[in-house]
């Protein structure tokens, strides 16, 4: 079985955002980042190269993979901010329909720019995630 990419690291989050050459996404992402430092009560680590991720819980699937990964995070891709929501986004409809401009995958939230969603909405949406993911996986 292949080992998981994406692990968790010492490497600073910080610096990583810093590093960011898009002013606007950089902006962005501090501000992600206060908002799931708050929510969360955690400090945030690199996962990766380019995920800043909140936590961390042991999964194991019916075939017998298992790993370990973050509980809610994000990426400062150049296509988006990208919003891990680790329970994905099945259980949020109502929350999903007063969002804003957004794509999503399974448990990927993809924003253009933080402008584009209600604020209070994100934060709502995160905070139940992360509230689902302790109470899941403790």
């Amino acid at each position: 079985m292949a080992d998981l990419k994406t692990k968790k690291n010492d490497a600073s989050v910080e610096a990583f955002l810093h590093s960011l050459e898009n002013e606007k996404r950089k902006e962005d992402s501090f501000q992600l980042l206060k908002i799931m430092k708050e929510i969360t009560g955690l400090e945030p680590k690199m996962w990766g190269g380019a995920i800043i991720g909140f936590g961390d819980y042991h999964y194991k699937y019916e075939s017998g993979r298992e790993g370990d990964f973050f509980k809610v995070g994000f990426s400062p891709r150049k296509q988006s901010l990208t919003l891990y929501i680790m329970n994905g986004f099945g259980r949020y409809d109502e929350l999903m329909a007063q969002l804003g401009k957004f794509k999503t995958g399974k448990s990927c939230l993809y924003i253009n720019k933080l402008e584009d969603v209600d604020g209070e909405i994100l934060k709502t949406l995160i905070a139940e995630s992360v509230t689902y993911m302790n109470e899941k996986y403790g």
